[in-house]
């Protein structure tokens, strides 16, 4: 099992800057990577960003350049960085950490969820 507390949203003007953190505890040697995404209501939850464990990275198209997701393994805590903010970037926001573990041979994957944090860009 792995718990995720997110933090970090608000409101901001666009163009401004807010920084998402994400909090992980439990099972964490069972983590193979932690990522955002967003939902925005009667749509469906799309990846924002995402990091493995050895720190390669991944981005949607959308936010390349404005946003940057990065990890502090001491703290088990990983960030996204959002500037350049837009309207369109309102949304609730979720952690995720996606673990691999191995049980009687058998390779078992999970995914965890954070409880969401609303972020909000007005124009």
């Amino acid at each position: 099992q792995v718990q995720l507390v997110e933090s970090g949203g608000g409101l901001v003007q666009a163009g401004g800057s807010l920084r998402l953190s994400c909090a992980a505890s439990g099972s964490i040697i069972s983590i193979n990577s932690m990522g955002w995404y967003r939902q925005v209501p009667e749509k469906q939850r799309e990846l924002v960003a995402a990091i493995t464990s050895g720190g390669s990275t991944n981005y949607a198209d959308a936010v390349k350049g404005r946003f940057t997701i990065s990890r502090d393994n001491a703290r088990n805590t990983v960030y996204l960085q959002m500037n350049s903010l837009k309207p369109e970037d309102t949304a609730v926001y979720y952690c995720n950490a996606h673990t691999k573990t191995v049980v009687a041979g058998t390779l078992l994957s999970n995914d965890y969820w954070g409880q969401g944090t609303q972020v909000a860009v007005s124009s």
